[in-house]
């Protein structure tokens, strides 16, 4: 699944930063993308699933019930206009097309299900210590 516009390819897997809206400056997942739109939508659109919180710093001394709280993340499943996302250099190689797909956002009750998956997923990604750059709070 790939998406080229008219200066990036966007990839599924794809790590992005939201630009714009209630979501901007968190990092994103490319999970399905759109390139040309469709009636519902008339411009270019991929569906997203990111971070609303990162994960927060571990040390050592602290126990083992501290460290389970402070490494929980919440995360958002959206459309987002393309000319609002910035694509980076990375890819999360995460398995989100059965959890997050364009029939989630239609239903309250299964995007409250699918966030629960995902967060499992990025927080299973996070503990293994992989794709740190993505936990990482970005600074702008």
């Amino acid at each position: 699944c790939t998406c080229a516009s008219s200066l990036f390819t966007r990839a599924c897997g794809t790590g992005v930063a939201v630009a714009h809206g209630r979501c901007a400056c968190k990092q994103a997942v490319i999970v399905t993308c759109n390139d040309e739109g469709t009636n519902a939508r008339p411009s270019g659109h991929a569906l997203v699933c990111g971070l609303r919180t990162v994960p927060r710093k571990i040390t050592r001394k602290m126990d083992q019930k501290k460290q389970d709280k402070r490494s929980r993340c919440k995360t958002f499943i959206k459309y987002i206009n393309l000319n609002h996302l910035m694509p980076t250099r990375y890819s999360l190689d995460v398995d989100l097309k059965g959890v997050v797909t364009p029939d989630v956002l239609d239903d309250a009750t299964q995007n409250v299900a699918a966030q629960k998956e995902s967060n499992k997923l990025f927080e299973k990604r996070f503990k293994t210590g992989q794709n740190r750059w993505f936990f990482t709070r970005l600074a702008f």
